[in-house]
C-alpha cells in the first residue's frame, strides 16, 4: 500500500476487509435464527429434478464452530501480519525480509560448495562436471529466458555458442558482462547520411562487407557514407568490442539482415540491454556461470 500517494485506498481496503469478516458472522447468525416451516416429512417443499427434495436440517454444530474459528483466525492473522491497508502487523513480517532471509540461508548452505570453485581457473571449471552442472542450472534460471535453453539466442539476443562476441569472449570479459550488464546503442544516422537514396546505398555497402546479395552500383555509391559508421565499426567494418559495435563482415546478424532491415537500423537506430546480475547472483555463482558460458563456445578448448 506504500505505493499509493493518498490514504484513501489503504483505508478503503482495510474497511472492505473488516466489513467482509463482520458480514460473514452476521450471515451465520441470521442463518441460525431463521426458522423455515417444514412439513411432516421435515422437508421445505423445494423439489428439483422430480425427486430431489430440500431437507429442513440445521447446520451441523461442528460446521458452525469451524466457521467461527475461521473468522477468529482471520482476525488474529490481520493483527499479526499486514493486510489492513498500511498496518504493518505486530510481527513486522514483510515479503522482502523473508526473501532476503531465505537467500542468506541458501548462500550459507551453498558456500562450502562454491568455495571449491573459488580457487579454480575458468578453463578448469569448464572441464569440471560438477561446475558445469551448476552452471547449466544457473544459466537456465537467469539466462535462458533471452538466450534460449540451447544458448543459441534469437533475433535481438546473441548466440552464445558461435564465438562471435560483441564485448569480448574471454572468461574475464564474460564475467564482467554478467556482473555489470551491457547497454548497446546504435544511434539513428539518417539525418547524417543524407537522403533516403543515400541510406539505401549505404545499406547495400554494408551488405557487401559480408558478401551478402547486394547492388554493386549502390554499394559503390554508399562506400563514402560508411565513414560515419567507421567511428564505431571501424573502416574495415570489423567492429569494436570496446564499444560493443558488431562485426559487419562475418555474416552474423543480431537483428536480421537485408536491405530493409539495415535501412531501418540506420534510420531508427537500436538500443539493446543486457541486465546486470550482480544483485541476483553471488560473485562465486557468477564465476561458475561465466565459465559455463565460456565453455559453450570453446568446447574443444575446454575439453583439452
Amino acid at each position: 500500500m506504500s505505493d499509493f500517494k493518498s490514504n484513501f485506498w489503504p483505508l478503503f481496503v482495510a474497511a472492505l476487509t473488516l466489513i467482509g469478516i463482520v458480514a460473514c458472522m452476521v450471515l451465520l447468525w441470521m442463518a441460525g435464527r431463521k426458522k423455515v416451516s417444514a412439513g411432516s416429512d421435515n422437508t421445505t417443499g423445494h423439489v428439483w429434478d422430480t425427486d430431489l427434495v430440500e431437507m429442513n436440517n440445521p447446520l451441523p454444530r461442528w460446521w458452525v464452530w469451524l466457521f467461527v474459528i475461521t473468522v477468529v483466525f482471520s482476525l488474529g492473522y490481520l493483527v499479526a501480519y499486514p493486510g489492513l491497508g498500511n498496518f504493518a502487523g505486530q510481527l513486522g513480517w514483510t515479503q522482502k525480509n523473508q526473501y532476503e532471509a531465505e537467500m542468506a540461508q541458501a548462500r550459507t548452505v551453498l558456500e562450502p560448495l562454491y568455495a571449491r570453485f573459488a580457487t579454480m581457473k575458468p578453463e578448469d571449471m569448464a572441464r569440471d562436471p560438477q561446475a558445469q552442472a551448476i552452471g547449466e542450472r544457473l544459466f537456465m534460471n537467469h539466462c535462458a529466458q533471452c538466450h534460449g535453453s540451447d544458448a543459441r539466442g534469437s533475433k535481438g539476443f546473441p548466440n552464445l555458442t558461435d564465438g562471435d562476441w560483441l564485448h569480448g569472449g574471454s572468461p574475464e570479459q564474460i564475467r564482467e558482462t554478467i556482473t555489470k550488464g551491457r547497454v548497446g546503442n546504435m544511434p539513428p544516422q539518417a539525418a547524417a547520411v543524407g537522403s533516403p537514396e543515400d541510406v539505401r546505398n549505404l545499406s547495400h555497402y554494408v551488405l557487401s562487407l559480408s558478401g551478402n546479395p547486394h547492388d554493386s552500383l549502390r554499394a559503390s555509391l554508399g562506400k563514402s557514407k560508411f565513414a560515419l559508421c567507421a567511428a564505431c565499426h571501424g573502416m574495415d567494418g570489423k567492429g569494436n568490442q570496446a564499444l560493443g559495435a558488431p562485426d559487419l563482415t562475418d555474416d552474423i546478424w543480431l537483428h536480421g539482415w537485408g536491405e530493409a532491415v539495415i535501412t531501418a537500423m540506420i534510420n531508427e537506430g537500436k538500443v539493446n540491454q543486457m541486465p546486470a546480475q550482480a544483485e541476483k547472483l553471488t560473485a562465486e555463482q557468477i564465476g561458475v556461470l561465466s565459465a559455463y558460458v565460456w565453455g559453450l563456445s570453446h568446447g574443444s578448448a575446454a575439453a583439452r
